[in-house]
Order: C-alpha cells, then sequence, then structure tokens
C-alpha cells in the first residue's frame, strides 16, 4: 500500500510533524507498504524528527506567506501552481491513500484532485474555537462556514481526535482515532522528585501566563515547575518578565526546548496544564506513559478524554485558585501522587502504537475497499 501525506513542512517542532513522523515511520516499516510525505515549504532545511531513510520527501516549494491569510491575494495567486504541482506529484506517486495532516491550503482543493484515490483529513485542532463565530456569522464568514461543510463532506473520512469534536461536523464521515503515544519507556518515575512539569508549544493558547499566576500563589514551597517548550522570542520575553515581577524565579524556570522530554519527565512528579483549549494533548499521553499524575484545567476537550479522577485532577477553567488549591492538596499527599500516577501508566496503555496504527489499516482499507 502507497500513504500519500501532505503537509506544509517537517522541520518545524509541532504535535503535527511529531504524530506524521510516527505514523510514517509506521507504515513505512511495514511489508508491502510505501510512505510519501509532500511539503510545500520545507525550504531545504532538515526534518526535526527522525524519519525512516525509505520514506520518499517532495518539497513542492509553493512557500506561502505565512505572515498573511491563504486567503490573501499573495498567497492566493500561488495557489494554481500549488494545485497543479500537488496533482502532477499524485499522479506520479499512485498512492493508494492520501492523508492531509496540516490545516493548510491543499485542505481545500485535495479533495477534488485525482478524484480516483481515496482522500482523508485529519484534524488537530479544536473547532471549540469556531463555535462562537458559527453562532453568529458574518455574510462572509457564513459563506466560508459553507465552503469549508462543502469540502469536508468530499473527503473519504474526516479523522478527528476525541468523541466530543464530532458535534461540530456537518457531514457523517468522521471517525474517532486518537494520537498514537511517541514512547512508553519501559521504567516509570519514581514520584519522588518534588518538580512539577509542563511542557508543549510556548503560546498564548496554552495558557502558561496563567500557570505563572497560579504558582506565584503557591510560593511558599519547596516544589519546583519547569516549563519546556520554544515559542516566539517576544511571548517568551513577555512570560519571563512576568516571572521576574512576581520575584518567583527561584523556583519556575523556562527551560527552552528539549529532545529528552522523556527524561524531563520521568525525573518529575506532577504534569500540569492550563491551556484554554486542547483538542487531543499528546504530551498528557507521555506524561501518562511515564507514569505522572496529571492536573489539568478540564478546557475545552481534550484532557477529559485522558484524565480522570483516578489518573489526575480536571479543575474548572479559569479557577485559579481550585487549580492551585488541588495541586497544593496532591503535592502534600505523596501517597495519592503515587496512586494516580500508577493508574496513569495503565491508561496509557491503551494509546500505545500498534493500537491506534491498526485502527488507521482498518480505515485505510475500507475506504480502498470501496472506490
Amino acid at each position: 500500500m502507497k500513504i500519500a501525506f501532505i503537509i506544509d513542512q517537517v522541520y518545524l517542532h509541532g504535535g503535527i510533524e511529531r504524530v506524521l513522523s510516527i505514523k510514517a515511520n509506521y507504515f513505512a516499516s511495514q511489508t508491502d507498504h510505501e510512505a510519501f510525505i509532500l511539503t510545500t515549504e520545507q525550504k531545504e532545511q532538515n526534518p526535526c524528527y527522525s524519519f525512516e531513510t525509505d520514506i520518499v520527501f517532495k518539497d513542492l516549494r509553493v512557500n506561502y506567506n505565512r505572515r498573511k491569510s491563504y486567503f490573501h491575494p499573495v498567497n492566493l495567486l500561488k495557489l494554481p501552481g500549488h494545485i497543479r504541482k500537488t496533482s502532477s506529484a499524485l499522479r506520479k506517486i499512485k498512492p493508494d491513500v492520501v492523508v492531509v495532516c496540516s490545516h493548510s491550503a491543499d485542505t481545500y482543493f485535495v479533495p477534488f484532485i485525482v478524484k480516483s484515490v481515496p482522500k482523508v483529513k485529519e484534524f488537530h485542532y479544536s473547532r471549540f474555537i469556531e463555535e462562537k463565530k458559527r453562532k453568529s456569522p458574518s455574510f462572509l464568514k457564513k459563506l466560508f462556514f459553507k465552503f469549508t461543510d462543502y469540502v469536508e463532506s468530499k473527503y473519504d473520512r474526516l479523522v478527528i481526535l476525541n468523541k466530543d469534536e464530532s458535534t461540530y461536523y456537518k457531514s457523517n464521515n468522521t471517525v474517532v482515532i486518537p494520537n498514537p503515544l511517541t514512547f512508553y519507556p519501559e521504567r516509570i518515575a519514581e514520584l519522588k522528585n518534588k518538580r512539577l512539569i509542563t511542557a508543549g508549544r510556548i503560546a498564548p493558547v496554552k495558557g502558561y501566563d496563567i500557570l505563572i499566576d497560579i504558582w506565584k500563589e503557591m510560593n511558599e514551597t519547596d516544589w519546583k515547575l519547569d516549563i519546556f517548550g520554544e515559542g516566539t522570542r517576544e511571548y517568551m520575553d513577555k512570560l519571563q518578565n512576568k516571572i521576574d515581577d512576581l520575584k518567583i524565579g527561584d523556583t519556575i524556570k523556562l527551560r527552552g526546548t528539549t529532545n529528552k522530554i522523556q527524561e524531563e519527565m520521568l525525573n518529575s512528579s506532577i504534569f500540569v496544564m492550563t491551556s484554554h483549549n486542547e483538542c487531543f494533548p499528546l504530551v498528557l499521553l507521555e506524561a501518562q506513559a511515564c507514569g505522572l499524575p496529571i492536573v489539568s484545567f478540564d478546557c475545552p476537550y481534550g484532557p477529559r478524554n485522558i484524565v480522570d479522577d483516578s489518573t489526575g485532577i480536571l479543575v474548572p477553567m479559569y479557577n485559579n485558585e481550585a487549580f492551585a488549591n488541588r495541586l497544593k492538596e496532591l503535592m502534600d499527599h505523596p501517597e495519592d501522587i503515587q496512586e494516580k500516577g500508577k493508574n496513569a501508566r495503565k491508561n496509557a496503555q491503551n494509546y500505545r502504537l500498534d493500537t491506534i496504527m491498526n485502527k488507521w489499516q482498518a480505515m485505510f482499507n475500507d475506504i480502498i475497499a470501496a472506490v
């Protein structure tokens, strides 16, 4: 089976790129499978994650201006070439199935080219962010939503990451396949270090500024909090200035990016998350695989599909006081940390690679057979 994955790039660290590397490597390692990755703006950079050597990469060199909307005239002028190059590449590869990974311009035209090949679109963000706009859209937004709903109906499958997301889609072609674990270490965290950890893209949607405020309320503690990830220099500086202004730099640190997140998790005792919204935060599963209990805002809609009372604590959104109190309570009870960590490890087994990739394979078999 030939599988062609379409994505904008794979040289920047991110959840979509990371999950793609896992899926592509899995299929490339299977007998009678071939994996191809088409990019639009790789810019001759090396992939940021490890890929099997027999995966075939092709960059179409469309190079959209990412500082502007895909619908800006500067980018719209690139669209005909993008369509032509994508169609040509797919006709040359002759894949059995095409998977559109990132939400880029190709999302809107791939279902209409090389129609003999089944198409899959996967969504890595929560449609919750569109809820208010869909309820009272402007005239142009109303037209746009009708257009996107129509496009989505033309895919053979829409892959969403949790069951709560299905209510946001008009078509009946959705299937729930969560992300697979990136690792399942043989050893687990001892949960004896007085260290909390969080990790992910450093961006406003992740709510790290809220986490800093919460930590300020708990500063009379001998625990440490480390934040791993990268973001724009401007936003990183904003967070660091906040830490400095609150004078809590001794116990909370921005650690930057790391290629050893598993090791960092294994040396911690609790994972925390204060995002405004999530779809299916893979980092929570990774923390659970390491045996860490989780304390998170109950944001739409990812954490609640991964965390429950047996594996961690879900706190009502934006209730900083409750977050601080529940976290402090857990920190003060090592036996609860151990119990929740043990249950978290068990839950992570449900997302091991073979389990999730069997679902992808079954879906591919179904849509190919239907052609």
